[in-house]
């Protein structure tokens, strides 16, 4: 293998890049992003940057510096074609289409993340919907909300209470922004932590002075009546909301529009097998690969900042290895800060999974909480409560008993 290419300087690609070189890959390597920027990390976009503890200069990733590679930036892939593969199954390159030219590669890694989904007909003006309305994804996108806070932006609407929602929603609120949150669903996070943690959560933003409206959905955000500045956010309940500005933050789509008529399985994602192989020569990392868990028993795709690093390293080694590259099949972990609470899951939970609160109270800002599914340990969330994510991770990687975990986890 002489020539890697790897699709997106996301943080899951960069690492793929860093470890190649790592491991000891000579050939050429180009990165491929769409976006201009260097590469940078996500996580500060929602909180830091919106607060303006830092700026754009101090969110580049520290894996990219230096690294070994051709940084091919502001060019978007738009199409793939893989050759054929040998009797051995060995991969025989292929060619990535970009808008500007092409590149030939022996193997490539995908790694281009995810876009925000829009509300229809709101997504702002280039999509049918009113200036003002936005979405938080990209440094792009984070720049523009935070100069608004700088230039005295006073009242914001919030659709969606998913972890970018409830963050910028935090933000906002920290700079003495008035805040209204819009959640279709009966609580915060329920489907993946269950509605009882959901209104735990909902209850520190309203402490926090936020307007959280549960329950109700958006029918259709217009200009505000009047003078026309601003936006209307027409709710389902007939109520509206006006604000300044709207920031939907109701979830991802994989970038995989480019990848239709490759020959790689797409179903919500890149398919891949237990190692991100997801053909000949080709590897998936990051938001867009899902693949086979046999610790969880489902196909996962995961979003979070550590899968990417080690999904990323994975794919890498996949590549490298080849066959004899182990099974990928770790313990998700993320965390989210959200004004002084810190959020943290180990493992995974779910609004369907057994759920025990061992520490503390819902009614507080300071708990713990186990899940588990057909009497196994699998997740662990710890609000304000690092130590008991941190003690527990062990026995999720383990798949204890839940019986033991919530004795385990009151012990601690």
């Amino acid at each position: 293998m002489d020539a890697i290419v790897v699709v997106g300087a996301s943080l899951a690609g960069v690492h793929a890049a860093a470890a190649l070189r790592r491991d000891g890959f000579v050939g050429s390597i180009t990165v491929v992003d769409a976006q201009a920027h260097r590469p940078y990390d996500r996580p500060p976009l929602s909180k830091e940057l919106l607060t303006g503890r830092f700026g754009p200069d101090d969110i580049g990733l520290r894996s990219a510096v230096d690294l070994d590679v051709t940084w091919r930036l502001g060019s978007a892939a738009v199409g793939l074609e893989l050759n054929s593969s040998g009797a051995d199954g060995a991969a025989l390159g292929g060619r990535l289409l970009l808008d500007d030219g092409e590149l030939a590669f022996d193997g490539l890694v995908i790694a281009c993340g995810a876009s925000a989904r829009t509300l229809p007909d709101a997504g702002g003006p280039d999509a049918g919907g009113p200036d003002g309305v936005g979405v938080l994804r990209t440094l792009d996108d984070a720049l523009a909300l935070r100069s608004a806070l700088d230039d005295g932006l006073s009242s914001v609407v919030v659709v969606g209470a998913g972890f970018i929602g409830l963050e910028v929603a935090a933000s906002c609120r920290q700079r003495d922004v008035a805040v209204t949150l819009v959640e279709p669903m009966a609580a915060p996070l329920g489907r993946i932590l269950g509605d009882d943690v959901g209104l735990a959560l909902a209850g520190v933003h309203r402490r926090h002075g936020v307007d959280v409206r549960l329950g109700v959905g958006v029918q259709r955000v217009t200009a505000a009546a009047g003078d026309g500045s601003g936006c209307d956010v027409h709710l389902d309940d007939g109520s509206v909301v006006t604000a300044q500005r709207v920031v939907v933050g109701i979830g991802v789509v994989p970038n995989t529009d480019w990848l239709q008529g490759s020959g790689l399985t797409i179903d919500n994602g890149v398919v891949c097998d237990e190692t991100l192989w997801a053909a000949p020569g080709v590897v998936a990392a990051g938001d867009l690969a899902r693949w086979p868990s046999a610790r969880f028993g489902s196909m996962l795709r995961v979003e979070h900042w550590d899968h990417a690093v080690a999904s990323g390293e994975a794919a890498a080694r996949r590549l490298l290895a080849g066959a004899d590259a182990p099974a990928f099949d770790p313990v998700p972990w993320f965390w989210s800060d959200q004004y002084d609470t810190k959020v943290q899951l180990v493992g995974m939970a779910g609004a369907d999974a057994d759920a025990e609160v061992v520490s503390g109270s819902l009614d507080d800002d300071r708990f713990a909480v186990v899940y588990g599914r057909n009497g196994r340990l699998t997740g662990v969330l710890g609000v304000n409560r690092p130590r008991h994510v941190a003690l527990m991770r062990a026995r999720v990687e383990q798949g204890i008993s839940f019986d033991d975990a919530v004795t385990a986890a009151r012990d601690l």
